[in-house]
């Protein structure tokens, strides 16, 4: 696991040296992504030299902003918390969900992934094809504007420092498709793209990242309830190593079969997420 540290960290000096940043600027979510990434950066740079930027919305958990906070404090890094609800609200994006803020928390992650799963007979599989109806479809719009949303003021922040944006993707949900285009994959570098989710925990661990964060449960906090594995359909113990066989053209015979025929379908239809701007 040294060594893996070592090689991000040339790789994020290296990057900083030949573009001439004065620094960089990481999304703080409070999850174990952008926590490992922070860490990376803060040990490759120097602490004075990463800012982190909190941007929690209405539909954001309650815990969110206490666990980034936890997250810079850890890295003893400058941080500003900018509320992007009164974006989203001037987008209209909120007119196509109705505020759930008198419904307590339980209840709205019991309807939320209740009506996950009755929108469609595999909801994430139905969206990585492109399919749906109408309400699906808006659904959709109105969960990924916020990641876009989100974007914008990170890199808005980020131009008027000269610092470059580091994103938190890790290869499993790259591969799968688990990421919003023009989003969270929007960033000048990625020093956890090579990583599947479970060596990000491992780096986590080796990391001394705060157990809170490690120990909760991966999630996008776009929508209340809906978990990463909730809405794949898979755990990441299962997921990675089913990717990892067949990446190198493993034995998948150990596996329920049911489990590989999953992941080989979220394959199959989640290249149109990494389609970019196609041209002759």
């Amino acid at each position: 696991m040294n060594d893996q540290k070592k090689k991000i960290n040339n790789f994020i000096k290296d990057f900083y040296e030949k573009y001439n940043y004065k620094g960089a600027l990481i999304g703080i979510s409070g999850g174990i992504d952008s926590a490992v990434a922070g860490k990376l950066l803060v040990d490759s740079l120097g602490k004075d030299r990463v800012f982190g930027l909190l941007l929690p919305e209405r539909d954001s958990s309650p815990n969110t902003v206490d666990d980034s906070l936890l997250v810079c404090k850890f890295l003893g890094i400058k941080h500003v918390k900018k509320d992007i609800t009164g974006i989203l609200r001037k987008t209209g994006a909120y007119k196509l969900e109705p505020s759930t803020f008198l419904i307590p928390r339980t209840v709205q992650n019991k309807y939320v992934k209740k009506r996950w799963k009755n929108s469609s007979d595999d909801t994430f599989i139905t969206d990585l094809k492109g399919e749906g109806d109408e309400d699906f479809r808006k659904g959709l719009a109105f969960y990924r504007i916020k990641h876009r949303i989100r974007m914008v003021e990170m890199y808005f922040e980020a131009e008027k420092r000269n610092y470059f944006v580091s994103g938190t993707t890790n290869k499993s949900e790259y591969k799968t498709g688990f990421f919003v285009k023009y989003g969270d994959d929007a960033a000048d570098i990625e020093p956890l793209f090579h990583l599947y989710k479970t060596d990000v925990i491992e780096m986590a661990k080796y990391l001394k990242i705060p157990e809170k964060i490690i120990s909760k449960s991966p999630s996008p906090d776009l929508l209340p309830g809906v978990t990463d594995e909730f809405a794949m359909g898979i755990s990441y113990v299962e997921l990675d190593k089913i990717l990892f066989d067949i990446e190198n053209e493993n034995s998948l015979d150990n596996y329920e079969e049911s489990k590989v025929k999953r992941v080989k379908d979220i394959l199959k239809y989640s290249y149109k997420k990494r389609l970019k701007a196609l041209h002759l």
